[in-house]
């Protein structure tokens, strides 16, 4: 065989083994991006809810400058983790994993009003006793156990990676 029918053959197998290195290395690039964009952690969570302080409250507010209770914890989730709960502070206990106080997490719901089926409130719990949520002083962090606040249930959303 001349060099040059060896290198008439070997053109189209060089060439198909290129674009098949750069489908792989495209497609490796576009899958640990997506997994590295959705993966719930804790962090993503808890960073995102962190940019809202001092944030107004406003009734009926979804973000991303102003919120209340329920529309500040759907907005944080649905951009942090790409995670979407109901609107409402009753809907999104009604419509996510309960969880007792005892074995509570960081990024869990907790729901504040007269019972568990009239829940008037709720904020994301970030450790230590306690929350971030959106209520009339706008996004604080505060204290879970508050005379104001009295606490009927907790939920979680999602299951939650920890980095700490």
């Amino acid at each position: 065989m001349t060099h040059k029918a060896i290198k008439s053959v070997l053109k189209p197998f060089l060439l198909f083994v290129a674009l098949f290195a750069f489908a792989v290395a495209a497609y490796s690039a576009a899958t640990s991006a997506s997994a590295d964009s959705t993966d719930p952690s804790y962090s993503k969570v808890y960073n995102e809810a962190k940019k809202h302080l001092g944030s107004r409250y406003v009734y009926g507010a979804v973000g991303p400058t102003h919120f209340d209770c329920s529309g500040f914890t759907k907005y944080v989730y649905k951009k942090s983790i790409k995670k979407s709960i109901p609107r409402t502070a009753q809907a999104q206990y009604n419509g996510t994993k309960k969880v007792s106080k005892k074995n509570i997490q960081k990024g869990d719901l907790v729901y504040f009003g007269g019972s568990k089926h009239s829940i008037s409130h709720v904020g994301m719990y970030i450790g230590n006793g306690r929350m971030i949520d959106s209520q009339n002083r706008g996004v604080i962090t505060e204290n879970v156990y508050s005379p104001w606040w009295h606490v009927v249930g907790f939920s979680r959303p999602a299951t939650l990676s920890y980095d700490d």
